[in-house]
């Protein structure tokens, strides 16, 4: 080979070795799209996310539809109001009046743990999925809630726990006794060729029966708590009390402020525990926070009205297909419509059996079985179309690179870096 084959001209060789050096990795754009909360997934043009005014839109429609839907929980029950004077009789406690009696005794609590619950069960769903980046992890799913109420039953069963405030208690020491045995034992790493996610959901799964069943049992030979708890079969919002509520409070507070502290920080574990710890996560203390947050939320909502399913598993989905990915986007979403989706199923489920009720719990379950179904539809076609695009990018891609080929005036087109016949003999891809 001779000597042009191996010497590039001063002022092409610092160029060339410039630019090569400065072409960023797919791991760098990969790490700076999911810190920005831009993807190519979130439905924007060139790759970019939803603007922030879709993201406004679809916060001022959630809110409408979570006051109107609260208007409307005053009106409706056994006894059937006009909005106008269901309105008139919340903003007039103090009013001797059928309306305000009724609401502020029975519907005005009803409707504020509704509020509670869907805002605790939507948000506990995000964290867990972001947590353990399995799109279909839900606390129902992962026996925490199972784990609240399994705690709650034995208390009432076994030692005859009356109190709302003590079987809060023992809801949070149910759900934290689950999660930790949920986390502990689905991510030993017992069999190499499982995910650590596959192994989590199958954990979860093993743990939620376990407690069904004991549940079951106390249930089936003990009529008090079976007569007193059935709703936490299903789950259930009749005959709520602002006490409920107000002792669940602080618990969903502490859930909600660790939430929006740990929305950086699972920004950046989305890309892997090893790649967030090279960033500077301290990737234990933001799993051990998240499963306290999931703990405080799923334990508060569970003392209230038992084990409600599909809220933290729909509701983020939902959420998502609105606004795109980006967690800082879709928690606080989440807690908007996370109410929207459990007060609207507790209204149904006033009406469609009037006089009589359907427990929310069932209801949620008719809305989000099918919602579900239909998501996942929609994921798999998602990743079928983008399967698609990258094999025929690759094969685009590799028509077009054909053989690596040197002459003496350098390389004639984009090739990647071979070495041939001498060491010092190199082509730049793209240069």
């Amino acid at each position: 080979m001779t000597p042009q084959n191996t010497a590039a001209t001063p002022a092409s060789a610092p160029a060339r070795t410039t630019a090569y050096r400065a072409a960023p990795s797919k791991e760098s754009i990969a790490a700076v799209r999911a810190l920005s909360g831009s993807s190519d997934q979130l439905g924007g043009k060139n790759g970019k996310g939803p603007s922030i005014s879709r993201v406004t839109i679809a916060l001022i429609l959630g809110c409408l539809l979570l006051v109107f839907l609260c208007a409307l929980s005053f009106a409706v029950g056994s006894h059937m109001f006009a909005l106008d004077r269901s309105v008139d009789g919340f903003l007039n406690p103090d009013a001797n009046t059928i309306e305000s009696k009724l609401i502020w005794a029975k519907r005005a609590p009803r409707t504020a743990a509704a509020l509670l619950v869907g805002a605790a069960l939507a948000v506990s769903g995000v964290l867990m999925q972001a947590l353990s980046r399995n799109p279909l992890a839900e606390p129902g799913l992962l026996g925490v809630n199972s784990g609240a109420a399994a705690s709650v039953v034995v208390g009432v069963g076994v030692f005859g726990v009356s109190s709302p405030f003590v079987q809060l208690w023992l809801a949070l020491l149910g759900s934290g006794v689950a999660a930790t045995l949920v986390f502990m034992m689905g991510l030993v790493d017992s069999k190499p060729n499982l995910d650590s996610t596959a192994r989590l959901v199958l954990t979860g799964v093993a743990v939620n029966a376990c407690l069904g069943t004991i549940t079951g049992i106390i249930t089936m030979f003990n009529s008090k708590a079976f007569d007193s708890h059935r709703f936490w079969v299903v789950g259930s919002l009749e005959n709520r009390t602002f006490e409920q509520v107000l002792s669940a409070l602080p618990f969903v507070a502490l859930g909600l402020v660790l939430s929006f502290i740990l929305i950086g920080p699972l920004r950046a574990l989305a890309l892997g525990e090893d790649a967030a710890a090279g960033l500077g996560v301290p990737v234990t203390l933001v799993r051990a926070a998240t499963i306290v947050a999931i703990m405080a939320l799923c334990g508060a909502s569970t003392a209230i009205a038992g084990p409600i399913g599909f809220v933290g598993l729909v509701v983020p989905h939902v959420v998502r297909l609105l606004v795109g990915s980006d967690i800082a986007r879709v928690l606080p979403l989440s807690l908007v419509y996370g109410p929207v989706l459990v007060l609207a199923s507790d209204i149904l489920g006033r009406v469609l059996v009037m006089p009589s009720e359907l427990e929310v719990g069932i209801v949620t379950a008719f809305i989000g079985a099918p919602m579900l179904m239909l998501l996942v539809m929609h994921l798999s076609t998602g990743s079928r179309g983008a399967k698609k695009s990258r094999m025929g990018s690759k094969a685009q891609a590799h028509d077009e690179s054909g053989p690596a080929h040197v002459s003496e005036h350098g390389p004639h087109r984009a090739q990647r870096p071979v070495a041939r016949g001498s060491s010092g003999s190199t082509g730049v891809s793209g240069l």
